[in-house]
């Protein structure tokens, strides 16, 4: 019996702990207003010293930047979609790459007013090897109001076959914002439904064995 309650007890675990590698995303808090985010996710810093969770997610260096919203003290013009901090590319050097590979797909909120891109996800670093697919960003417009003209946001997703170590945004520099960058779900933000099904084969572990206890 007590092996059998260390074994729910270890599922239970890796149940909680399987979110953080089945899914996960960026929300580019923490990166300064118009810092290069470089190593930010990568067990480093942004160009201006900040650092955040390392993910082993790494960015060109100086490609992608990191916007603060002006109404929160920063030089973005529009509402990042999540708190105050949304990322854009002002050069062509505009590659994400992910050393561990992930698979499923990936997803992401971006804004564009005035001009439409394509991003792509490749089978090699810096965006080599096999193309695994391409997103079409259509314009959805300027926001209207106080929130500037990047407060408008839609959602780009793609699903593929295979394991994905880059995406290129590059063909978007200066003219798409983008936030919540989501790898391993077509749905920003939102773990993909097998994870949920882990998460909640731990709980019921978790539940059988108190059962047990207080049976005992």
């Amino acid at each position: 019996m007590k092996f059998i309650k260390s074994a729910l007890a270890a599922a239970a675990l890796a149940a909680f702990m399987a979110p953080a590698s089945a899914s996960f995303t960026l929300d580019f808090e923490g990166v300064g207003d118009l810092a290069a985010i470089n190593e930010f996710y990568n067990g480093g810093t942004d160009s201006k010293g900040n650092s955040g969770t390392n993910y082993n997610v790494s960015f060109a260096p100086g490609g992608a930047l990191g916007v603060i919203d002006s109404d929160k003290g920063g030089s973005f013009n529009g509402d990042a979609y999540s708190p105050k901090t949304a990322m854009i590319f002002l050069t062509s050097a505009a590659v994400l790459n992910y050393a561990a590979g992930f698979d499923t797909g990936f997803s992401f909120q971006y804004a564009t007013p005035n001009t439409a891109g394509k991003v792509s996800v490749y089978s090699g670093l810096d965006a080599t090897g096999t193309l695994l697919g391409s997103i079409d960003l259509p314009i959805n417009g300027p926001g209207v109001g106080p929130g500037g003209i990047y407060s408008n946001w839609s959602v780009g997703a793609l699903g593929f076959a295979g394991t994905a170590m880059s995406i290129d945004f590059s063909g978007t520099a200066n003219y798409i914002a983008y936030d919540d960058v989501t790898f391993g779900s077509v749905t920003p933000g939102v773990p993909e439904p097998s994870t949920y099904a882990m998460l909640a084969l731990g709980l019921a572990g978790v539940g059988f064995v108190a059962r047990r206890r207080k049976a005992a």
